[in-house]
């Protein structure tokens, strides 16, 4: 347990170092949004000085990320909940939220392999997809659809649903699902003329 700790802290400060980075922001910037001084953000950053709340705290509001990301804990809003992935369906899901009652978001992963034969199921909800990579076969009641990469669908679950692959590659896609009435909303931009 104590070998864990002291990983995950070692951690923080090539974290910090590459938050402040990706930002473009300087120590000197840093430490005028958080009132840390310049030598303690770089003997955090060098692993100089061990991270306390008191330090991360204003760090991960000036860097707009949870405390979870800055040690490494798995993203779930309450470290002491570790979402585990489930294999069902032919498909690995990872949820990515845990709001009993609301929303839930999932990654699914449909591995390479043969095609197989849709099995339309229905239950109560509503949901979203959008697909990340691969192409996704979506059977909603008498439609047959593919989605390609940076596609997405809304629909109601109590209408018959299947999702598949539409070749043999394999496919990635985030779905949000919420109880009947909830819905989620994509504003979409037209697509710049060329």
């Amino acid at each position: 347990m104590d070998d864990d700790l002291d990983q995950a802290l070692d951690a923080v400060g090539p974290r910090l170092r590459a938050l402040r980075r990706e930002r473009e922001t300087t120590l000197t910037d840093l430490s005028a949004a958080t009132g840390i001084s310049v030598s303690t953000l770089s003997r955090l950053e060098s692993g100089g000085r061990k991270p306390t709340l008191e330090l991360l705290l204003p760090l991960a509001r000036a860097h707009g990320v949870t405390l979870d990301e800055l040690v490494g804990a798995p993203p779930t809003g309450d470290p002491r909940v570790h979402l585990r992935p489930v294999a069902a369906f032919g498909m690995t899901m990872l949820p990515l939220t845990r709001r009993a009652g609301g929303i839930q978001a999932y990654k699914l992963i449909i591995p390479a392999g043969g095609r197989s034969e849709p099995e339309p199921k229905t239950h109560e909800g509503y949901e979203w997809v959008y697909v990340l990579n691969g192409r996704l076969r979506l059977v909603l009641g008498e439609h047959d659809l593919v989605l390609e990469p940076g596609e997405a669908a809304e629909f109601d679950t109590r209408v018959p649903h299947w999702f598949g692959r539409a070749d043999s590659e394999g496919v990635e896609f985030l779905s949000l699902f919420g109880s009947q009435g909830e819905r989620a909303h994509l504003r979409a931009r037209p697509r710049a003329s060329r």
